[in-house]
């Protein structure tokens, strides 16, 4: 597949990159997209979601009244759950919600994320590009003239590069990526993917 390579001024240029099939137009595998997709939010969660249980509550652990004879359900202590101001039964408590996922399924679900931003053409290659000065109005422009402005973008940059991130970082429909960092998440949540022409020699090599 061959795409045009485009000007941050919205200006085709006569020059064209091929993307490579093995990479964007491979099998899409479905499961190892959603597996992927759920381990990259599970490690976003922090796990720090707690409830008291009976233990924790102050309270007497003297039994409120006599096991029978009363007419009512026996009841324990004050700390029980079913009374109000007890323990919580069974309440969240913290956790790492971390799970192992092989490196091969990783790279089989980006591939196939890829894969399906190529189909739909939701794949644009740029030129390399920097701006001098770090402004979110230079980056506005450029969403503007590639008529962007009002999708959620993801843009590929091969090397870190201060100026960019700070021109984007106060967009919400905006995030920039290294290449070496793409994710399945984060490829499929864009609507449009930006890949800096530098930057698809190394998605290339990553996942060759």
């Amino acid at each position: 597949m061959e795409l045009a390579i485009y000007k941050i001024n919205g200006e085709k240029t006569d020059r064209k990159v091929k993307l490579s099939n093995a990479i964007f137009g491979v099998e899409p595998n479905d499961h190892a997209i959603y597996l992927d997709a759920k381990q990259y939010m599970a490690h976003q969660r922090q796990g720090t979601h707690s409830s008291k249980e009976r233990s924790d509550i102050t309270g007497s652990r003297r039994k409120i009244k006599r096991q029978k004879g009363t007419g009512s359900a026996r009841a324990g202590d004050i700390k029980s759950p079913i009374f109000r101001g007890g323990g919580r039964a069974f309440g969240p408590q913290p956790r790492d919600y971390w799970f192992k996922l092989n490196k091969k399924v990783k790279k089989i679900a980006r591939k196939s994320a890829l894969t399906y931003k190529a189909a739909d053409k939701d794949i644009l290659i740029l030129e390399d590009f920097t701006f001098d000065n770090p402004k979110t109005k230079n980056y506005v422009e450029l969403l503007n003239n590639l008529k962007l402005s009002n999708l959620k973008t993801l843009l590929v940059i091969n090397k870190p590069d201060e100026n960019i991130y700070l021109s984007t970082r106060n967009l919400n429909e905006v995030n920039v990526i290294l290449a070496s960092n793409l994710n399945t998440y984060e490829i499929l949540n864009a609507n449009k993917l930006l890949i800096l022409e530098s930057s698809v020699k190394e998605i290339e090599k990553i996942h060759n």
